[in-house]
């Protein structure tokens, strides 16, 4: 059998880091499988997922667990992803004017509908006229089977007028 592993990692970033972290992996039986990395104000910040053999599973987790004292590293067992899922997988790329507690806004919207957010990148850039901040979003939600996108459509769009969203199945 297999023990899934998702680890969020955090520290200061400098070069070397994934290089760690994939030989601490790699050495000890584990399978890099998916991950997303960032640099963040001088922050490296990543979360991963990781296959190993349940008996490999624990020697794992104490190899990573002493990669460095400066590298902050979350590790938890997960199950493995489900089959027969029958929900619907949609990408949603969003614009606006960029104001506070906009995510807060859209999150509730999605949270109204039963909507999942399984990835969401975000970022602040400047308008191309007017250099005023834009906030910019692309999301892969999974909506429950039969949903109506042209739902999520009008919910999001009500939150302001200048939101301008769009809406793909993946």
């Amino acid at each position: 059998m297999t023990t899934n592993l998702v680890l969020t990692v955090i520290g200061d970033d400098k070069p070397g880091l994934v290089e760690a972290l994939s030989r601490a992996i790699a050495s000890n039986s584990g399978n890099w499988l998916e991950s997303s990395m960032s640099q963040l104000a001088g922050k490296f910040a990543g979360i991963l997922r990781v296959s190993v053999a349940d008996t490999e599973a624990e020697k794992l987790i104490a190899a990573l667990q002493n990669l460095s004292p400066d590298l902050k590293l979350l590790i938890e067992r997960a199950a493995a992803d489900g089959a027969g899922d029958s929900s619907l997988s949609v990408t949603l790329n969003l614009v606006a004017n960029d104001r506070p507690g906009i995510i807060r806004e859209i999150s509730r919207a999605l949270a109204g509908l039963s909507i999942n957010v399984e990835n969401m990148s975000t970022r602040c850039v400047s308008a191309p006229m007017s250099g005023e901040p834009l906030f910019k979003a692309e999301a892969l939600l999974k909506v429950p089977a039969g949903f109506k996108l042209e739902r999520l459509q009008l919910e999001l769009e009500d939150l302001a007028d200048d939101l301008i969203v769009e809406i793909q199945s993946a």
